[in-house]
């Protein structure tokens, strides 16, 4: 089956102007208008036929194509009912394709995985989300009960870097936390706005999320140290015990959170930025 090439500027305007779609801004819809840039997220994927993909936000089709041509099965999940019509007409020689109009936000992922694809051995998410909901959607399928082995996902880049950054750098902070313990996180590829239409007005990146088999760190209870990660980043230029004496007021005095740093090995005038996951996971077991 061959590529039809729907990511070119020439062949994405012809669509709109069949079907008169208009872009709307509160979706951020941001359809891709490069090849190239498809087949960079292909290979970075690392997609073959025996993959079952999960993409959010398909648009009108042109990454969805390409998906089904390398996978097994694609399972697409768009909240634009609109791209019904258009999706019908640019993917419908596909038979490995599944749309699902619903907000992924609000679905039962895994409900929807096992009616389309059971007994599925490997899931990938691949997709070009829009930004203004990239970290809710990774983190809804990050603590998904699904077998996903890696993320590859087209998003603003100062989010790609926050996603991926190390302690001791301007990016750091608990977002970062929150994908490294489920992953090892690395940017593939840095994107320029001019693949895209409409461009949007910051830059972008393909994130690469591989799934870790167990945690990074063993914690004693995973929401307190996701709260306790937060509280540290609250005002990033204070020190950590200032944070955590603010965030913690109600429920520990000064004295005893003194006696945790203590008993973690943590120097209490240090800020948040520059602990490690693994002093975070001590500290958070120190408190319980």
């Amino acid at each position: 089956m061959t590529f039809k090439a729907i990511a070119t500027p020439t062949k994405t305007k012809e669509i709109l102007n069949k079907y008169g779609f208009s872009f709307k801004k509160s979706l951020g819809q941001n359809f891709i208008i490069d090849v190239n840039t498809l087949k960079n997220i292909i290979e970075v994927a690392n997609v073959n036929e025996e993959t079952t993909v999960i993409e959010i936000g398909p648009g009108i089709g042109a990454l969805t194509e390409q998906l089904a041509i390398h996978s097994k099965k694609v399972i697409a999940f768009e909240i634009d009912q609109r791209l019904d019509p258009i999706l019908d007409d640019t993917l419908g020689n596909y038979d490995n394709i599944n749309i699902i109009y619903q907000d992924i936000l609000k679905s039962n992922v895994v409900e929807v995985v096992n009616k389309y694809c059971p007994n599925t051995k490997e899931i990938k998410v691949v997709a070009n989300l829009p930004y203004y909901v990239t970290t809710p959607i990774l983190m809804k399928l990050l603590m998904e009960q699904l077998p996903i082995s890696s993320f590859t996902v087209m998003i603003q880049k100062e989010v790609a870097d926050r996603m991926a950054a190390k302690p001791n750098t301007k990016s750091y902070g608990s977002l970062s936390i929150a994908v490294q313990y489920y992953t090892e996180a690395s940017v593939a590829l840095n994107v320029p706005k001019t693949v895209f239409m409409p461009q949007p007005n910051v830059d972008s990146a393909v994130l690469h999320l591989k799934q870790r088999e167990k945690p990074l760190v063993e914690v004693t209870d995973e929401t307190f140290f996701f709260d306790l990660v937060q509280g540290s980043f609250a005002q990033r230029r204070k020190t950590l015990r200032n944070n955590l004496n603010r965030h913690f007021s109600q429920v520990y005095d000064k004295e005893e959170i003194e006696l945790r740093l203590k008993h973690a090995g943590i120097d209490g005038t240090r800020r948040g930025e520059s602990l490690s996951i693994q002093e975070f996971a001590d500290l958070s077991n120190a408190f319980l």
